[in-house]
């Protein structure tokens, strides 16, 4: 919950919705729409590929927190995977083949979801050059 409303959230989105035309909404606004539903028909379609990058930044930045969850997680059974792997390097010995193999364990989930949400992600890039 602590990652949802981040300051780069509330700018990345800022900054989407003011590089719409205003036109659109005076166009829905024509056809009858009030401003819910222009926002629901009209705006938040078209801001899908924006709320993917942020979905893809958020969860990246939640997934590899590794301060966070040492401040509010007391119970080594609890931890995170991140922080299960920082707690397995020993004090005299590591054993690096294993730290980086629960590397490569923590990194698949992040990289199944990039793959999944890669087109609104590249959408949203090629989104960012159109000229007003």
């Amino acid at each position: 919950m602590p990652w949802l409303a981040t300051a780069f959230g509330i700018f990345l989105m800022r900054q989407f919705f003011l590089s719409l035309p205003a036109e659109l909404e005076e166009a829905g606004a024509i056809d009858g729409c009030n401003r819910w539903q222009v926002f629901f028909r009209i705006v938040l379609p078209l801001a899908r590929p924006a709320l993917a990058t942020l979905a893809i930044f958020t969860l990246l930045g939640a997934w590899n927190d590794l301060v966070w969850p040492l401040i509010a997680i007391n119970n080594q059974s609890s931890f995170t995977l991140q922080l299960g792997i920082a707690n397995f390097q020993g004090a005299h010995q590591t054993d690096w083949s294993l730290i980086m193999a629960g590397n490569v364990i923590a990194t698949l989930p992040l990289i199944l979801f990039f793959l999944f949400a890669q087109r609104q992600f590249i959408a949203t890039m090629t989104f960012s050059g159109l000229k007003g």
